[in-house]
């Protein structure tokens, strides 16, 4: 049961932490551990993705706040690819949108990489960052804006 429960959410959770920290190595340890310390505290019969989100957010940000310090938003190049053109384009995308998700304040980064990463709803949302359903929302619609804004004056 918890196979399939780390099989459905690894990725989204992963990538979540990635888009957050901006580090991928950083973002895989966190990941494995916000599984195991989900298995170990709350080992129950129905998994709750958002508790697992929870526990990443937390352990994320406890993290920064250990370490003080910037945190890198450096491209990483994984496997092997045919196609390195395409791999550029999509680094270069990537880090374009990393970079101006760094210029947006630290509540906007959040909302918007748990709604990219983790599949979960407004409701849930809002129940891991502690705002209304509504204001999620309202929330959710100002970041997006905002990061459009900041792509469209970074392409200049």
């Amino acid at each position: 049961m918890f196979k399939i429960f780390y099989n459905d959410h690894k990725d989204r959770l992963f990538g979540y932490l990635l888009r957050k920290s901006g580090n991928y190595h950083l973002a895989a340890d966190i990941m494995q551990e916000s599984f195991t310390r989900y298995l170990e505290r709350y080992n129950e019969r129905e998994h709750n993705p958002a508790l697992l989100f929870t526990i990443g957010r937390n352990l994320l940000l406890d993290h920064i706040r250990q370490t003080r310090s910037n945190i890198s938003y450096e491209d990483e190049e994984h496997g092997q690819a045919v196609d390195q053109e395409h791999i550029y384009q999509v680094h270069e995308e990537a880090r374009r949108v990393l970079s101006a998700l760094q210029q947006m304040n630290d509540e906007e980064r959040d909302i918007l990489s748990l709604l990219v990463s983790s599949g979960l709803s407004y409701r849930e949302i809002a129940e891991i960052t502690g705002n209304s359903e509504a204001n999620i929302k309202v929330k959710i619609h100002r970041s997006r804006i905002k990061l459009k804004k900041i792509l469209k004056e970074n392409r200049r």
